[in-house]
């Protein structure tokens, strides 16, 4: 937790002059993203408010934003704790991601598609899997998939799904072999981008279908054994 704290600490800066809950939450929310905090860990107020120079009340409302997205939940008597997913929950966030994914990619209409992002993310899942950083190379992942829900042009698809894929790295941060869950999936979104930027949409739909179950049934898979393990 030491390292942890002395790291968060740097990001004080990134309050500037007007600290608030909501930018409290943003740095918090991509810590654990990043998993500085993985999910059981315990947060304290004291700690974590006196590495980011916060006020007790500030943090406390930058916590009840991100218990409001999914992210942590109070235990009555023990604290804030950064949430462990049930399976339950795993199924559910691929159905949001099959219905808003497959909904965006199905309704683009006329190409050429701005594929600059998506190309972008493909490019950083490719140096990431040539560095066998598995761990960049999930990252990246998320941010193809982020790219194709930006497509839609929609800020508020946007903000739901950035909720939702923050909540999917939660699952994530308990894969014990992340290059087996991760690297197939760069040759899959390479595809996907061959195929969008050929302008069929209704073939890059199909795709995206098969490619979220399979990853569903593969995150499930593994995500059962480790939480059944206690991890």
């Amino acid at each position: 937790m030491a390292e942890q704290l002395t790291s968060l600490a740097d990001d004080r800066v990134l309050l500037g002059r007007t600290s608030t809950a909501e930018r409290v939450s943003d740095i918090l929310r991509s810590r654990i993203a990043e998993g500085y905090f993985p999910p059981g860990t315990r947060l304290s107020e004291d700690s974590i408010g006196g590495a980011l120079g916060v006020s007790r009340n500030t943090l406390r409302e930058a916590f009840r934003l991100l218990t409001h997205e999914r992210l942590l939940v109070h235990e009555l008597n023990r604290g804030v704790f950064v949430r462990v997913l049930a399976v339950e929950d795993v199924e559910d966030i691929y159905r949001t991601r099959r219905l808003v994914e497959c909904a965006v990619v199905r309704g683009l209409g006329e190409p050429p598609y701005a594929l600059d992002g998506v190309a972008a993310a493909v490019e950083e899942g490719r140096r990431a899997a040539l560095e066998a950083d598995w761990k960049t190379l999930g990252t990246a992942n998320i941010h193809f998939h982020r790219e194709l829900v930006a497509l839609a042009g929609s800020e508020r698809t946007d903000e739901l799904m950035r909720s939702v894929f923050a909540e999917l790295r939660l699952a994530f941060h308990v894969v014990d072999d992340p290059r087996r869950l991760h690297e197939p999936y760069l040759t899959r979104n390479q595809e996907l981008l061959r195929i969008l930027r050929s302008g069929d949409r209704h073939q890059a739909e199909k795709q995206l279908a098969v490619y979220l179950d399979d990853s569903l049934e593969k995150v499930v898979e593994v995500y059962r054994r480790r939480v059944g393990e206690g991890v």
